[in-house]
Protein backbone atom coordinates (compact mmCIF):
# COMPACT_ATOMS: atom_id res chain seq x y z
CA UNK A 1 0.00 0.00 0.00
CA UNK A 2 0.84 3.10 -1.19
CA UNK A 3 0.71 6.91 0.44
CA UNK A 4 0.81 9.63 -1.88
CA UNK A 5 2.64 12.83 -0.99
CA UNK A 6 3.70 16.70 -2.25
CA UNK A 7 5.67 19.36 -1.12
CA UNK A 8 7.87 16.68 -0.20
CA UNK A 9 11.77 16.99 1.35
CA UNK A 10 14.14 14.59 1.32
CA UNK A 11 15.80 15.57 4.69
CA UNK A 12 19.13 14.72 6.48
CA UNK A 13 19.67 14.35 10.22
CA UNK A 14 23.15 14.96 11.03
CA UNK A 15 24.95 14.47 14.36
CA UNK A 16 28.03 16.86 14.18
CA UNK A 17 29.98 15.61 11.34
CA UNK A 18 27.53 12.63 11.31
CA UNK A 19 24.73 11.47 8.56
CA UNK A 20 22.02 9.48 11.14
CA UNK A 21 20.00 8.94 8.24
CA UNK A 22 17.39 10.87 6.05
CA UNK A 23 13.81 10.66 6.12
CA UNK A 24 10.77 12.34 3.72
CA UNK A 25 8.80 15.23 5.23
CA UNK A 26 5.95 15.53 3.29
CA UNK A 27 1.98 16.75 2.85
CA UNK A 28 -0.13 13.40 2.37
CA UNK A 29 -2.89 13.63 -0.83
CA UNK A 30 -3.73 9.78 -0.61
CA UNK A 31 -2.98 7.25 1.73
CA UNK A 32 -4.14 3.32 0.86
CA UNK A 33 -3.09 2.47 4.12
CA UNK A 34 -5.43 4.33 6.25
CA UNK A 35 -2.89 5.65 8.48
CA UNK A 36 -3.00 9.58 7.67
CA UNK A 37 -5.70 11.84 6.91
CA UNK A 38 -5.59 13.90 3.30
CA UNK A 39 -3.77 16.97 4.19
CA UNK A 40 -1.97 15.89 7.30
CA UNK A 41 1.97 15.55 7.64
CA UNK A 42 3.88 12.92 7.29
CA UNK A 43 7.55 12.43 8.70
CA UNK A 44 8.63 8.83 7.83
CA UNK A 45 10.82 6.38 8.96
CA UNK A 46 14.52 6.20 7.85
CA UNK A 47 14.43 5.91 4.04
CA UNK A 48 16.58 2.65 2.54
CA UNK A 49 16.05 3.17 -1.41
CA UNK A 50 14.66 6.07 -3.36
CA UNK A 51 13.48 5.54 -6.80
CA UNK A 52 13.86 8.83 -9.09
CA UNK A 53 12.46 7.07 -12.24
CA UNK A 54 9.70 6.16 -10.44
CA UNK A 55 8.67 8.43 -8.10
CA UNK A 56 9.35 6.27 -5.02
CA UNK A 57 10.60 6.19 -1.56
CA UNK A 58 10.64 3.05 0.61
CA UNK A 59 11.31 3.18 4.22
CA UNK A 60 12.82 0.64 6.86
CA UNK A 61 9.84 0.31 8.19
CA UNK A 62 8.12 -1.51 4.65
CA UNK A 63 6.10 1.61 3.95
CA UNK A 64 5.84 2.97 0.17
CA UNK A 65 5.64 6.58 -0.40
CA UNK A 66 4.55 7.82 -3.71
CA UNK A 67 6.40 11.49 -4.32
CA UNK A 68 4.45 14.20 -6.04
CA UNK A 69 6.28 17.02 -8.24
CA UNK A 70 9.54 18.08 -7.70
CA UNK A 71 10.95 17.86 -4.23
CA UNK A 72 13.79 19.64 -1.96
CA UNK A 73 16.57 18.77 0.00
CA UNK A 74 17.05 19.51 3.58
CA UNK A 75 19.46 19.02 6.40
CA UNK A 76 18.68 19.04 10.26
CA UNK A 77 20.99 18.61 13.07
CA UNK A 78 19.40 15.71 15.22
CA UNK A 79 18.54 17.84 18.57
CA UNK A 80 15.86 18.98 15.76
CA UNK A 81 14.81 15.72 14.67
CA UNK A 82 11.45 15.49 17.53
CA UNK A 83 10.50 18.91 15.67
CA UNK A 84 10.72 17.42 12.69
CA UNK A 85 8.46 14.55 13.59
CA UNK A 86 6.33 16.65 15.70
CA UNK A 87 4.82 18.90 12.44
CA UNK A 88 7.79 21.81 12.21
CA UNK A 89 8.57 21.80 8.27
CA UNK A 90 12.58 21.84 7.60
CA UNK A 91 11.73 25.32 6.74
CA UNK A 92 10.18 26.44 9.77
CA UNK A 93 12.91 24.42 11.50
CA UNK A 94 15.79 26.99 9.85
CA UNK A 95 13.75 30.19 11.17
CA UNK A 96 13.84 28.65 14.39
CA UNK A 97 17.17 27.88 14.55
CA UNK A 98 18.00 31.98 13.04
CA UNK A 99 18.91 33.70 15.86
CA UNK A 100 18.06 37.07 13.79
CA UNK A 101 14.54 35.50 13.52
CA UNK A 102 13.82 35.22 16.97
CA UNK A 103 14.61 38.81 18.21
CA UNK A 104 11.41 40.59 19.18
CA UNK A 105 10.24 43.30 17.84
Amino acid sequence: MTTTVKNWFIVTVMDGDVRVGSVIYADVIEDESFRFSIGDYVCTSKLVEINPEHNLAITVSGSDYKLIGKGRKAIIDFDDFELLRNGFSPLQIKVLNNPKQNLAH
